[in-house]
């Protein structure tokens, strides 16, 4: 299976890449909605929808999240959908005014069939009439009693008819913008931002939910869940810290020049400064990165800087470089995006890379140092714009912890 999967790649990439080889292009896309289909385990579909501007640019829908997409080419019968700043890609050939084809991931080796058909607004096709109504807030837990997979959640959702949208927040941070349908007292949630694809499928009842959580088609865990609107997560400031006899982050990595940057050196001196644990596959970390990026841009003349550090699954370093290029051009990132980890995102081997801080729990997690370079807060995950109020809530704490550190 490896070998057809990674034959199935090297075919379509080098389609794809090899100019010199383009053939005149057959037919292109025609502007209007489409929904789009990912075939995931156990027969499940996930769906999601988007509109084509013109035949090179298009929308993708996800609730009240909109991702641009300007990277549509064509060759021969088949179209390529390049997603911004993630590796993912669909490769699909045309079936009349619709799509067959594939999205891919080259580095993990994964492939999950995908089709799209024009003309159509649907999201998720139901069969009955909703006799359940989600609104509010669910204690959750994924993989329940399943030792180290087991973890805890918070379920907001809004519903209006049949109609649902919301997120699960985690100690890590947040699923993103899931929009779907209640079927009956059927619910199921989607995303796509071609980084991940999720689907959430659960049975409901007035106060509890037992569903199943698909990730692509590699990945599928168990959640329950139980109605709780004065449910709270940990904070975010307790999970990750420094170890015993450490006050102070070490690391030296290179940037994307192969220079090495180093926290000791006088870019960082007598600053404020935030450094950000991320990859460029992590939709969270995009979230963060934006953010970031604009709040550097608006504050660079004050003491403060911004330093990434990517822990990358790409298999070569100049692909992992390609890919951080990629994302400080894509975002707008002023700050260096250095490489400390290529050829896997593992945690463990990244706690590795910093072997001060107790562990690494999530990408990403941001560490918080004053003027003298002791470390004063370590903060893990990111809640992004589908979390709503928590989102308000995590920018005015940033801002206003690096505010009190630049007093001192």
């Amino acid at each position: 299976m490896r070998y057809i999967i990674t034959s199935l790649i090297f075919l379509v990439c080098y389609s794809c890449k090899e100019e010199s080889k383009q053939e005149t292009v057959k037919q292109q896309l025609k502007t209007g909605t489409y929904r789009a289909v990912l075939e995931l385990q156990d027969t499940e579909a996930l769906p999601f929808n988007f509109e084509v501007i013109s035949a090179t640019e298009l929308k993708i829908f996800n609730a009240e999240e909109i991702i641009d997409v300007d990277e549509v080419t064509y060759r021969n019968d088949s179209i390529f959908i390049n997603f911004p700043v993630f590796e993912g890609y669909v490769a699909a050939t045309f079936n009349g005014d619709n799509l067959k084809g594939s999205f891919i991931k080259e580095s993990l080796d994964r492939v999950v069939p995908f089709s799209a058909e024009f003309d159509n607004t649907t999201r998720f096709n139901t069969k009955s009439e909703s006799t359940q109504n989600v609104t509010g807030i669910w204690e959750t837990v994924f993989s329940k009693g399943i030792a180290e997979d087991e973890y805890i959640a918070k379920g907001i959702f809004k519903q209006e008819g049949a109609k649902v949208t919301g997120t699960f927040r985690t100690t890590t941070g947040d699923y993103r913008y899931l929009e779907g349908a209640m079927d009956g007292n059927t619910m199921k949630l989607s995303t796509f931002d071609g980084a991940h694809a999720f689907l959430f499928t659960a049975q409901v009842t007035d106060s509890t939910m037992e569903g199943t959580f698909y990730s692509g088609n590699h990945w599928k865990e168990p959640f329950v869940a139980k109605r709780n609107e004065a449910y709270e997560l940990p904070s975010a400031n307790d999970l990750t810290f420094l170890k015993e006899g450490y006050d102070a982050l070490d690391f030296t990595f290179p940037n994307t020049s192969d220079e090495l940057v180093s926290i000791k050196d006088d870019r960082f001196k007598d600053k404020v400064v935030v450094v950000q644990i991320m990859g460029t596959w992590c939709p969270n970390c995009l979230d963060e990165s934006k953010y970031y990026a604009e709040f550097y841009k608006n504050n660079k003349d004050k003491d403060i800087e911004f330093v990434a550090l990517a822990f990358e699954y790409a298999k070569t370093k100049e692909e992992a470089f390609s890919r951080i290029d990629r994302l400080q051009s894509k975002v707008g990132i002023n700050y260096p995006v250095l490489l400390a980890q290529y050829g896997t995102s593992d945690k463990a081997k990244a706690q590795e890379k910093l072997p001060m801080l107790n562990h690494v729990l999530s990408y990403p997690t941001s560490i918080f140092i004053d003027r003298k370079g002791k470390v004063r807060k370590i903060h893990t995950g990111f809640n992004g714009p589908a979390t709503g109020d928590k989102y308000t809530e995590v920018k005015e704490e940033v801002e206003g912890f690096v505010g009190d550190l630049l007093k001192e």
